[in-house]
């Protein structure tokens, strides 16, 4: 069964980073966009990460293009919004196709595992939400409209600091 460790992704600075340097923590990987009705979620998400990051946990932000046409931008404009805007401090990674033909394969990961609350299947838009525990599986969905500092998801986060195994 795959994990976390066995993806790469290409950082939004351009260098390819393995997953695995993620190994032991515990990561909320999500699906961004620069022009969504959603885009103020990076304001909570940063928030969750100042919240918790010094005990093991990250977030992994990978902007796509596919809902709407509302990731137009470089990675560079990207980088330059999400830190003008958001002070993000979280790790972000290159534009990448989160369902259809081009989908890279975290997600095709990501999307197959049948996951609570919200269960496996397509992205549905900007902003989808996945936890993953500090072995590197996916312990819980969350729609995008979940937003990531509510009750749900940080209940869920700090079971997972705290080596609380969560039901997938």
């Amino acid at each position: 069964m795959a994990t976390l460790s066995d993806f790469r992704a290409m950082s939004i600075m351009g260098d390819e980073r393995k997953l695995s340097d993620f190994e032991g923590q515990v990561c909320l990987i999500v699906n961004v966009a620069s022009e969504c009705g959603l885009t103020p979620q990076y304001d909570g998400l940063q928030r969750l990460y100042q919240q918790f990051r010094d005990r093991g946990f990250e977030i992994l932000a990978f902007p796509c293009n596919q809902f709407g046409g509302q990731e137009p931008g470089s990675e560079e404009e990207i980088r330059s919004f999400c830190e003008k805007n958001y002070g993000v401090e979280f790790p972000m990674f290159a534009k990448i196709e989160v369902k259809g033909e081009g989908q890279d394969p975290l997600y095709a990961w990501l999307t197959a595992e049948e996951t609570e609350p919200d269960g496996a299947g397509p992205i549905a838009w900007n902003f989808a939400k996945f936890l993953i525990d500090r072995e590197g599986r996916i312990a819980a969905r969350f729609a995008p409209t979940v937003e990531p500092c509510s009750r749900d998801v940080t209940t869920r986060v700090e079971a997972l600091l705290e080596g609380k195994s969560e039901k997938r």
